[in-house]
């Protein structure tokens, strides 16, 4: 429990959320502090928060830049340190004419593929290419980062090279191993992702991640830098393979699809797209549910000649490359014992192809 004389101060909630192995914590007006737990959200014991003790916590530690830009806009994402050296990614907000607050906790400890439950061989094979673009897509709050986190620390202990990241905020902290990384964040580092695009080339980077492609010249920038002989990791927003190709497109005027796809087709490694599930096991209470595209000939055919649909096929029939689909992975988990089955139902893309995989485990191995 937070004392009293803590509640005024950033500092003691956040201790709070990592004494009790939060990943994140939320400060609502009339509400106790509330933390994130294995998934789950719960209110701590802590008194009830008024509106301007949370609007003074947070003011106190954002900079002019942040100020002002929650005071025009309503919200403002900034890091915080501790006197400990832990970091929270922090999300300050208005609601209801009052201010809440998210803070995510930003770990040292990078989760390797096993313990994430992702398929290692195949990723392994994405990281050892050496350039090109990798795109992880898939909703908010999916484990994108945490993926690609993966990636970057696979990397970061087998190949001796400089890893430049572009982060809005840092969200993982590296150590150097092999590999020397250098982490920009926007707002602290380089006041846009304009800049620190336009410098990253001077930087002599081999591995690049750039947080987010969020408009057109961010895509321009990742796709420039995947063909200049770069390994560049990078997410977007969309709910499948092909839906994550189209997003990168749909940043292009129409007249220049052409050129886009031509770049896509040459430079794709592969694209990765989560889904975040609830686990069926105490230690693994969340983990992801994949579907991934691994660039081949006939990908880049497609790409160029504007049947990204069509991608899909040649997932479900891949023969030893690791590439699979959302049911093909769901049923994996639910053979396995991973996932419940109801819960692979909610989220399957196809519940009736996902039905007659179940149904294939079931008679293989008894009655479900």
């Amino acid at each position: 429990m937070v004392e009293p004389r803590e509640q005024r101060h950033l500092e003691g909630l956040c201790r709070l959320a990592l004494e009790r192995q939060a990943s994140d914590l939320h400060l609502k007006a009339g509400k106790p502090p509330a933390l994130r737990v294995e998934g789950q959200i719960y209110f701590t014991d802590s008194a009830a928060l008024e509106a301007d003790e949370i609007l003074a916590l947070v003011r106190e530690v954002m900079d002019e830049r942040v100020r002002r830009e929650f005071e025009e806009t309503g919200s403002a994402d900034f890091s915080y340190t501790m006197d400990s050296g832990d970091r929270f990614r922090v999300n300050a907000f208005r609601q209801r004419g009052q201010t809440s607050v998210a803070a995510r906790r930003v770990t040292r400890h990078i989760p390797d593929f096993g313990e994430l439950n992702l398929p290692a061989k195949t990723l392994e094979r994405i990281c050892e290419a050496p350039q090109g673009l990798v795109v992880f897509a898939g909703g908010s709050g999916c484990g994108k980062s945490t993926s690609i986190a993966a990636c970057l620390e696979w990397i970061n202990r087998r190949r001796r090279c400089h890893i430049v990241t572009i982060e809005d905020p840092i969200e993982f902290l590296f150590d150097d191993k092999e590999a020397f990384v250098n982490q920009r964040e926007i707002g602290t580092d380089v006041p846009t992702f304009e800049l620190a695009l336009k410098y990253l080339m001077r930087e002599d980077p081999d591995v690049v991640l750039v947080g987010e492609v969020r408009d057109r010249d961010t895509c321009e920038s990742v796709l420039r830098a995947a063909e200049t002989g770069h390994l560049v990791f990078t997410t977007v927003h969309a709910s499948s393979v092909a839906g994550a190709i189209r997003r990168m497109l749909d940043l292009f005027a129409v007249e220049e699809h052409e050129v886009v796809r031509q770049t896509l087709a040459s430079n794709l490694v592969g694209v990765v797209c989560q889904k975040l599930l609830a686990g069926a096991r105490p230690e693994t209470p969340r983990l992801p549910a994949t579907e991934i595209l691994i660039s081949t000939p006939m990908v880049r055919k497609l790409i160029r000649e504007g049947g990204e649909d069509r991608v899909a096929d040649l997932i479900t029939g891949d023969t030893g490359l690791g590439m699979h689909d959302f049911t093909q992975d769901l049923a994996r988990l639910v053979r396995e014992g991973h996932v419940d089955v109801r819960v692979a139902y909610e989220v399957a893309p196809n519940p009736e192809a996902l039905k007659a995989a179940v149904r294939g485990i079931a008679s293989r191995g008894g009655a479900m």
